[in-house]
């Protein structure tokens, strides 16, 4: 979805623009701590946008992981109460490279709900460009929206761990090379699941923030469109950007692994590789 295209349609009754931004700052023991972007939406934000707040009621406040994947009722019922229905339109966006945004592309998926699009090049495109914004609060309509599951979309530890040894199952890093390779670690211990190659979701968008142009995202995503493909980063956002790609391209059987890091790299029972790309 294009800025050129949005600025046109701000006002479509059937619209619902969504702000999925969270903010991330590092910690004092080297990881990441993961905070609402609300603040930044009440300074500025897209007119007419609503904020998903996936800190918030798109998460498992139960769960001990950050950002954990709510219940699809959980989640149904918040996106209902931000005004997503059956006949909604509905755009995402961020204020980083729209992995955020590709998060909540991704479980939307998940519960069966298409008429979905990511802002290309998100908040900071928008600005760039000298877009308006506001700082008016928005009042959704709320609606209905209902489950239609679609579990495959969504991969567990039990599943990766039975992928490594696997074949017939593509494993993707979407971190950095640098934590892919083991240089870094911002969760408990460094490397990659085993057998997995790198994708870094950083390096599927351009300077601005847009998405390559398909010819080139085709180049660097190849392999069989058909195969089993579990995407996973370290906190399942940039997972869901390479698969958000990756279905663009027409790979038919992908899942994240929404978990991801933080819940593999807390288990010594759980593998990490550190070799070389």
């Amino acid at each position: 979805m294009t800025t050129d295209w949005l600025s046109r349609h701000l006002d479509d009754p059937d619209l619902v623009l969504l702000d999925c931004t969270v903010d991330q700052q590092p910690d004092d023991g080297g990881g990441l701590q993961f905070m609402s972007g609300r603040p930044a939406y009440d300074h500025g934000h897209i007119p007419c946008a609503g904020f998903a707040d996936l800190t918030g009621d798109l998460s498992d406040h139960d769960s001990p992981l950050d950002l954990a994947l709510p219940t699809q009722e959980q989640f149904c019922s918040a996106m209902g109460a931000l005004g997503v229905g059956p006949g909604s339109r509905v755009v995402l966006y961020d204020g980083g490279l729209s992995v955020w945004a590709a998060r909540v592309w991704w479980m939307l998926r998940w519960v069966g709900f298409d008429r979905a699009a990511i802002l290309d090049g998100g908040l900071g495109v928008w600005t760039t460009e000298g877009r308006s914004l506001s700082t008016d609060p928005t009042t959704p309509h709320a609606r209905h929206l209902n489950p239609a599951p679609r579990p495959e979309l969504i991969a567990d530890r039990d599943e990766v761990l039975a992928a490594i040894d696997d074949g017939t199952v593509v494993l993707l890093d979407a971190m950095p090379e640098a934590h892919y390779r083991g240089e870094m670690a911002l969760f408990a211990r460094p490397g990659h699941v085993p057998g997995a190659s790198n994708l870094s979701a950083f390096e599927l968008v351009d300077e601005s923030g847009r998405y390559r142009p398909h010819d080139e995202l085709a180049a660097m995503v190849d392999g069989d469109r058909d195969a089993r493909t579990i995407t996973y980063c370290g906190i399942g956002a940039m997972a869901s950007s390479a698969a958000f790609v990756m279905a663009r391209l027409g790979f038919t059987d992908v899942a994240v692994y929404a978990a991801s890091l933080q819940e593999w790299a807390a288990d010594p029972d759980n593998p990490l590789s550190v070799e070389d790309l």
